[in-house]
């Protein structure tokens, strides 16, 4: 039985799906587009593939940059309590 040559290891399975150079993630605007092709579907998939191509760039999953949004749409302020039971001097 001849030996398989891969050159794939299982590190290798985190890593992002793509597309050639464009992020997997940004398939279903591509697909958009491609089904109704008309400028407004052009624009928002370059600028979706954009988005993802520099949350690549700086080193974000989709994950991160989702809590790091919310924490900075929080503020430094974090409650324990809501703010509609809080007690009003």
């Amino acid at each position: 039985m001849a030996r398989l040559n891969v050159r794939a290891h299982w590190r290798d399975s985190v890593r992002p799906a793509r597309f050639f150079v464009i992020d997997a993630r940004s398939a279903l605007p591509c697909l958009l587009f491609l089904v109704h092709i008309r400028w407004w579907t052009f624009w928002s998939f370059l600028a979706i593939a954009v988005f993802f191509a520099l949350l690549e760039r700086l080193g974000f999953t989709i994950t991160v940059f989702a809590r790091l949004s919310r924490s900075l749409l929080a503020g430094p302020r974090k409650l324990c309590r809501p703010w509609w039971r809080e007690d009003k001097l």
